[in-house]
C-alpha cells in the first residue's frame, strides 16, 4: 500500500465534493491525473474504494474506513505545520466550528472577534447546526469544534463547560400566562408563536419537543434573531422562546414579560466538544483556550 498525502487529500475532497472533477480542481490537479491517482490507490489495496454513477462518486465501506483516516492524518499535519510555524512570523490555519442557535448569536460574535484579531492568519468556518447533528459531524471528524447544549448524548466526546443557557418564555405585559406562576412549554402551545428562521438549530429543537407532547407549534411569524423574537413579542405578535441572556439584554427597554420554562430541557447548559482536545492543531488548541477562559 503505497499512498502520499497527495492522494489522501485528492480522495477526501473527491467524496466531499462527489464528483472526481471537482475533488481534481480543489486539489489542484487535472482530471486524468486525479482518476490515476485513485485507480492506483484502488488497485494497491485491492478493492474498490469509490462507487461510481451518473450522479458522481460515493465511497464503499472500504472507501469510508480511508476517509476517517484521510482527515485524522490531515488534522495531525495542520498540527505539524502549525507547531513548526510557531517559530516563524505569523500563523495559518482554519478551524471549523459548528455550534447551536444560542452560542452562535448570543455568545461568539465578541469572542471570535477578539480571537481573530490576535491571530490574523487563522479563520473560522462557523456553521449553525442542531446540537445532535454537531455530535455526529464531530464523531465522523467533520469538524473540529462544536457548541452543543447538553440535551444532546455526547459521552463519546470530550466535552468542556461553554455557557449556563436556559430557556426562558416571553410574553406582552398583558398576555394571559403571565397569570400563571410556573407556566410550561406545553401551556405556550395553546398560544401563537413568534419563532426563529425554520432551519435554525433552536426552532427544529422546539417543535421536536412539541411534537413530543404530542402538539404542534402555532407560528403566527419567523424572525431572524432572538432580538427580532423579542422586538415581535413586546409589539404583540405572539410569544416565544429564547435564552436568558437574550431577554435580559432588553430589561427595561421593552414591555415585555418573562419567565423560566419548567421542562427540565429548557434548564439547559452549552458545552464545547471535540474528539480529542489534545489532537487539535495548535491554532484550534488556541481557540479553545479563549472560549473556555472567557
Amino acid at each position: 500500500m503505497h499512498f502520499d498525502l497527495i492522494d489522501l487529500r485528492l480522495f477526501q475532497h473527491t467524496v466531499e465534493c462527489g464528483n472526481i472533477t471537482a475533488g481534481a480542481r480543489r486539489s489542484h490537479l487535472s482530471l486524468p491525473a486525479a482518476s490515476a491517482r485513485i485507480r492506483a490507490m484502488e488497485a494497491s489495496l485491492g478493492t474498490l474504494l469509490l462507487e461510481r454513477n451518473r450522479r458522481g462518486v460515493q465511497p464503499t465501506p472500504a472507501g469510508q474506513a480511508l476517509l476517517q483516516h484521510a482527515r485524522l492524518i490531515g488534522q495531525q499535519v495542520e498540527r505539524l505545520q502549525f507547531d513548526l510555524a510557531h517559530y516563524a512570523k505569523g500563523q495559518q490555519g482554519q478551524v471549523r466550528l459548528l455550534c447551536n442557535t444560542a452560542a452562535l448569536t448570543e455568545y461568539l460574535p465578541e469572542l471570535l472577534a477578539s480571537y481573530l484579531a490576535d491571530n490574523p492568519g487563522v479563520s473560522v468556518d462557523v456553521q449553525e447546526l442542531p446540537s445532535l447533528r454537531i455530535v455526529q459531524a464531530i464523531t465522523q471528524g467533520m469538524a473540529d469544534l462544536g457548541i452543543i447544549s447538553t440535551a444532546a448524548p455526547s459521552a463519546h466526546l470530550q466535552t468542556l463547560p461553554f455557557r449556563e443557557d436556559p430557556l426562558v418564555l416571553v410574553t406582552p405585559l398583558d398576555h394571559p400566562l403571565v397569570a400563571e406562576p410556573a407556566p410550561s412549554f406545553v401551556d405556550s402551545l395553546a398560544h401563537g408563536h413568534v419563532g426563529l428562521g425554520a432551519n435554525s438549530a433552536l426552532a427544529l429543537y422546539l417543535e421536536e419537543q412539541a411534537l413530543r407532547e404530542g402538539h404542534r407549534m402555532q407560528v403566527r411569524v419567523r424572525a431572524e434573531g432572538f432580538d427580532g423574537v423579542i422586538r415581535m413579542v413586546a409589539g404583540g405578535a405572539g410569544i416565544g422562546v429564547v435564552p436568558l441572556a437574550s431577554v435580559q439584554r432588553w430589561k427595561g427597554v421593552l414591555p415585555v414579560h418573562w419567565v423560566a420554562l419548567r421542562e427540565d430541557w429548557a434548564n439547559r447548559r452549552l458545552l464545547l466538544c471535540a474528539r480529542d482536545f489534545a489532537g487539535l492543531p495548535g491554532y484550534a488548541a488556541g481557540l479553545v483556550e479563549r472560549l473556555i477562559q472567557a
